[in-house]
């Protein structure tokens, strides 16, 4: 079960002070792509950077990266050990995501990162990673804030804003997207001046924010050619405005203008990544794999497959799995149209997670129906995956509903092929780094 709350992971973290500076990442939408942009840039600008993002993609440990590299197996489970053995010794009880953030923010200071790119989990006024201290942070960002998970943040955007409002902090700088909501922003506006008092300026800042004019030309040049989604640039715009305002503390090797030029091999896998899985099924052309979970991301990815993928308004072949509790027919509502086929399964057990459940693929499929799709279920993604190239016959074929099924796909993948991700540049980033174990 999710257990928010900053008693026990403070107690986790205590004994090992942090010897980096974060930038805290909370909102429902862009959390992982905003970190993924703003650690790749800060990496390569000469800034050794950590990031440290939830839940993971293929293995437990691929969600802390140091300089744009995976950590390793063995270095994951080498401070996790200490992690628990202390989570013992004091009897704290820590919840597995307590467990994970002090394992993260304890790589982090093994391998001595100058910044620590840290995406919440949940929330963000109770999650583990608000354990950071003002002191501790250089800057809080806050992407676009939507409806979820609201049995534990609440039922309306102005409540869950002002949870995930909580990891701002009296005297460090707030970033937000200022394509949120009207009472968002508000919301916003209302906890910063709580945090930094009524007399103090508001440390909120709305991306976009002006750059100088030839970084503005430089920008633009670059993100012309890589013909973004609405969502996509939003979140680019965030990441490069979090960057200048980062470079103000932590000088830059290179110029924002050169640093463009690397926007393009700075991937985010699971989010409109188009790949192929030849050999495992039946089918040479790609598909869309999307993480898409919730009902704003759904509209988004909604629009990008009727955008892209619905050649002369074709019918599209869906996999789709979801975790149980999700609004199944709101979510079928941004992504069906009359004629689709779904093929619905369930993924399956999350490592390091195990709260999470999938929805019954019966559910998933009864729903489809009622839209005027042509619907069947399979007992798993390996099933689902065949049948539905079966049936596109090369055409679209999208799977998504789920970050839990993107992960059971990419992983069934790999297993299947024993390929190591890069090799066909689906999963950029899994390359491993080591840090010696002596401090």
């Amino acid at each position: 079960m999710i257990e928010l709350g900053l008693s026990r992971v403070s107690q986790l973290v205590k004994q090992t002070p942090l010897t980096w500076k974060a930038v805290h990442i909370a909102g429902t939408n862009g959390k992982g792509s905003v970190a993924s942009y703003l650690s790749g840039l800060l990496q390569r600008g000469g800034i050794r950077t950590g990031r440290f993002t939830s839940p993971h993609l293929i293995d437990r440990w691929d969600c802390i990266v140091i300089d744009e590299k995976t950590v390793s197996k063995a270095l994951f489970n080498y401070v996790e050990g200490e992690v628990k053995a202390r989570n013992e010794a004091f009897k704290i009880g820590a919840s597995e995501f307590e467990l994970l953030t002090a394992t993260a923010f304890g790589i982090f200071n093994r391998a001595r990162v100058d910044i620590g790119v840290v995406e919440v989990g949940l929330g963000g006024r109770l999650d583990a990673t608000n354990v950071l201290r003002p002191e501790d942070v250089i800057l809080s960002i806050i992407t676009k804030i939507g409806l979820d998970h609201q049995a534990l943040l609440g039922n309306t955007l102005n409540a869950i804003a002002t949870e995930k409002a909580g990891i701002i902090k009296k005297g460090v700088p707030c970033l937000v997207d200022g394509t949120n909501a009207p009472e968002v922003l508000t919301a916003l506006e209302a906890s910063a001046v709580k945090a930094w008092g009524a007399n103090v300026q508001t440390p909120i800042r709305l991306s976009p924010r002006s750059l100088r004019s030839k970084n503005e030309s430089a920008l633009h040049a670059i993100t012309s050619k890589l013909d973004l989604e609405p969502h996509q640039s939003e979140n680019l715009r965030l990441a490069v405005d979090a960057l200048n305002i980062v470079r103000e503390q932590y000088p830059l090797k290179r110029s924002l203008a050169s640093l463009f030029q690397e926007i393009p091999k700075i991937k985010w896998p699971g989010r409109l990544q188009n790949i192929t899985l030849n050999g495992w099924i039946d089918r040479d052309k790609e598909v869309l794999l999307d993480g898409a979970h919730n009902v704003q991301s759904a509209e988004v990815l909604g629009r990008h497959v009727q955008r892209k993928i619905r050649r002369l308004d074709e019918h599209v072949t869906w996999v789709l799995a979801m975790s149980k509790g999700k609004p199944v027919h709101e979510l079928l509502r941004c992504l069906l149209h009359p004629g689709d086929t779904v093929i619905a399964t369930q993924f399956g057990a999350v490592d390091g997670m195990p709260w999470v459940r999938s929805a019954t693929a019966a559910d998933i499929s009864v729903a489809a129906l009622e839209f005027g799709c042509h619907s069947d279920v399979a007992e798993n993604v390996e099933e689902a995956l065949k049948r539905a190239a079966e049936v596109a016959r090369g055409g679209p074929l999208v799977i998504g509903g789920s970050l839990y099924l993107v992960s059971d796909v990419l992983r069934g993948f790999r297993d299947w092929s024993g390929e190591h991700p890069t090799q066909r540049g689906w999963y950029e980033g899994v390359r491993h780094v080591d840090i010696p174990t002596a401090t």
